[in-house]
């Protein structure tokens, strides 16, 4: 028992220095952010860091598991949702999205695995890899859904569902790059009008 109760204590404390780390790197970037901000912000000794991580590095690495292992999972049970059909399910989802937005009073963006990717990609391929798991995830999730339209005719026949998810994923992460730089509605709308285009059969 007092074992388990450890672990749990270990596990809470991991996942706050997640929470709190996270968001802090993704607002400053990963140079910006040094294992002192981390724990300072998830209200922790700076000697205790390192009873969770290795590094800076594998900091960041749990911390995109952390944060986009749930997104998955509710991206893949929002596609998956047999009471829509697939194609509702999709542009349900986004639209879900343009109307969390929308509530906002101030309108911004921040974006995790977007400040990773772009800064550290390069410099250090195992955060690199991480990114282009997660982001390849996402793809296959879009993908069984639109090969479930296709199946129900809601696309043509001869659709390639493949090329057409990761268009629709790549095209999401530059609608996301002009959310946070333009803090605009705009590119969201204008994703959500091609969407409705692009599935049809």
């Amino acid at each position: 028992m007092l074992a388990a109760m450890n672990n749990a204590t270990r596990l809470d404390k991991r996942d706050l220095i997640l929470a709190k780390g996270s968001q802090v790197m993704t607002r400053r970037g990963y140079h910006g952010t040094g294992v002192q901000e981390i724990v300072q912000a998830a209200g922790i000794p700076k000697g205790s860091f390192y009873h969770y991580f290795a590094s800076k590095e594998d900091f960041a690495l749990q911390a995109l598991e952390f944060v986009y292992g749930p997104r998955l999972a509710r991206y893949a049970e929002a596609l998956g949702d047999p009471v829509a059909s697939p194609r509702a399910r999709i542009l349900g989802y986004y639209r879900e999205l343009l109307a969390h937005f929308s509530r906002q009073e101030r309108l911004e963006y921040h974006c995790f695995i977007g400040s990773l990717s772009f800064e550290m990609s390069e410099v250090l391929p195992a955060i690199g890899a991480e990114v282009e798991r997660i982001q390849q995830a996402s793809v296959e999730i879009l993908q069984g859904c639109l090969e479930q339209a296709r199946a129900r005719g809601e696309l043509s026949a001869d659709e390639d569902c493949a090329n057409l998810a990761t268009f629709i994923a790549n095209a999401w992460q530059g609608v996301l790059a002009r959310l946070k730089v333009g803090r605009s509605l705009l590119p969201l709308e204008d994703f959500i009008r091609r969407l409705e285009l692009l599935l049809r059969p």
